[in-house]
C-alpha cells in the first residue's frame, strides 16, 4: 500500500473549510466560483492556468482537481503538459534571477 502525506480523499472534503468559519468560508467559495467563470479568459483559459501555477506551488489536491477539469473541458494531455512546462520555466527563471543578488553581495563582500 502507498502511503502518502496527502490523502487524496482530502480533495472531497474542501468544502468542509467552512465549518469552522462560515463568513469566510463562504466569501472564499463565493470569490472562487466567480474566478473561474467565463470572462475575459475562458473558464477553460483559466483551468490551464489553474494546472500550471498548482504545479508550481506544489498542490497535489489542485494538481489532481485541475487535470480532472481540463480534460472535462477537452484540455489535452500536450496543452497541459506546455503549461506545467511554462509554469516551471518561470519557477525556476524567479530562482535563477535571485542569483544577481547573491552575486552582488559576493562582489561587495569580496572586494
Amino acid at each position: 500500500m502507498n502511503k502518502t502525506y496527502y490523502n487524496p480523499e482530502d480533495l472531497k472534503k474542501f468544502g468542509d473549510i467552512s465549518q469552522w468559519n462560515e463568513e469566510l468560508g463562504k466569501k472564499f467559495f463565493d470569490y472562487y466560483g466567480k474566478v473561474f467563470e467565463d470572462g475575459a479568459l475562458s473558464a477553460r483559459e483559466k483551468s490551464l492556468i489553474a494546472l500550471a501555477v498548482s504545479h508550481v506551488v506544489k498542490c497535489p489536491y489542485c494538481i489532481e482537481a485541475y487535470t480532472k477539469d481540463g480534460l472535462q473541458r477537452g484540455i489535452t494531455k500536450e496543452e497541459m503538459m506546455e503549461a506545467v512546462h511554462a509554469g516551471a520555466a518561470i519557477e525556476s527563471g524567479a530562482t535563477l534571477v535571485h542569483g544577481v543578488q547573491m552575486m552582488n553581495k559576493y562582489n561587495k563582500l569580496s572586494m
